[in-house]
């Protein structure tokens, strides 16, 4: 057997509905407007500050983001609400994110022509789990009917990278034969809805690859792992506080701090030379520049920052075909972005060519596979 980890399947699925920038900007708009009114005489004394109103014109230039998927849209649109109606399973059920996970698992079972009794184990990893355990990967391994063992992983926006970072391992090192990675990532439970400047930026959706040994690899389209590389460095500027310590904290649980904000300029400023820099001595290791790849699924999570980065890479803006956007339909859908632009923009490429998926995001994290055509 040769020692070669390929990618040989992979699977995306949308949720049934989606919210355009204009339906968003028209509740958050209205919502807004309501609050000014009814808190006229905080905001003219200045105790409390009055809430800006948004255009789809400001949310494309800003982001790239037209639409996005949202697992239920009732309630979100809802200016007495904003924030998405998800009735309770009860514990007898299916959860909703494992659902998510087996409907893209499925997919890329089928994409890597394997079943259950090719897969070992199941990674669910993804921004966030909606509880604490049993884990979801084990609900998932149970419902696909696959022996062997699971587990979930919470690395923010690269936790589908450093995912395929633990499949590439377990396979190289004999430890199992072929690993399942899902990405379920229902962001929009965690979304302000309530602040403009956050209120439009993430999406859900649900990914999923096969990583297995070459040589048991059968699926048309077959990619060779050649190397990972991440790295992380503690930053506060991208946070999400809520957990159940806020019980005890005896603070609101559901308080604009304890959802995703961040400092979206000290983000911008500092992840994307970091990014570039991390790609780069990750193309040296192998004799290769950017010049050699042919593809780049980078991180969706700003338009601006992707266009920053190839041009640091190749000194000038990467065309649509060398650098895919899929965040104008699907936004930031945290670890999945470059997933879905594997997904979409895989199947043209030729033998030999070569690939790079990136992520990059809270932590902060930098994740990336170098891949190759078979």
């Amino acid at each position: 057997m040769t020692n070669s980890v390929v990618i040989s399947g992979s699977g995306l699925w949308n949720p049934p509905h989606s919210i355009s920038n204009e339906e968003l900007v028209d509740a958050y708009n209205a919502y807004a407007q309501q609050f000014n009114e009814q808190n006229a005489d905080e905001i003219e004394s200045g105790a409390v500050t009055a809430k800006p109103f948004s255009s789809a014109e400001f949310i494309q230039k800003a982001s790239g983001i037209r639409s996005r998927y949202c697992y239920m849209k009732d309630g979100v649109l809802d200016i007495n609400r904003m924030r998405p109606i998800i009735p309770e399973r009860s514990e007898e059920e299916l959860s909703d994110q494992a659902e998510m996970a087996i409907n893209a698992a499925k997919l890329a079972l089928e994409a890597a022509n394997k079943t259950a009794e090719d897969i070992d184990v199941v990674i669910v990893s993804c921004a966030y789990t909606q509880r604490s355990y049993p884990a979801l990967a084990i609900e998932v391994q149970g419902a696909l009917g696959i022996k062997g063992f699971g587990f979930d992983m919470l690395v923010a926006c690269s936790a589908a990278t450093f995912a395929l970072h633990r499949a590439y391992e377990m396979i190289s090192a004999g430890t199992a034969k072929g690993v399942l990675v899902i990405n379920p990532e229902l962001t929009s439970p965690q979304v302000n809805y309530c602040d403009r400047d956050s209120h439009f930026i993430f999406g859900d959706v649900a990914t999923a690859m096969v990583v297995e040994h070459a040589d048991t690899a059968t699926s048309e389209h077959v990619f060779d792992i050649l190397s990972t590389k991440a790295i992380t460095q503690y930053s506060n500027n991208i946070r999400s506080n809520f957990g159940y310590v806020s019980r005890a904290n005896d603070v609101d649980p559901y308080g604009a701090d304890k959802l995703f904000h961040q400092e979206g300029r000290k983000v911008f400023k500092e992840v994307c030379p970091m990014a570039a820099e991390h790609i780069s001595e990750h193309l040296e290791r192998h004799q290769l520049t950017s010049a050699d790849v042919k593809r780049w699924w980078l991180h969706q999570a700003n338009i601006n920052m992707n266009t920053l980065i190839s041009k640091r890479l190749l000194g000038r803006e990467a065309t649509a075909e060398e650098a895919p956007i899929v965040l104008d339909r699907y936004a930031n859908t945290a670890s999945a972005g470059s997933i879905i632009a594997f997904n979409l923009h895989h199947k043209d490429l030729q033998s030999g060519d070569y690939g790079l998926l990136c992520s990059f995001g809270a932590g902060y994290s930098i994740g990336s596979l170098l891949v190759r055509k078979r």
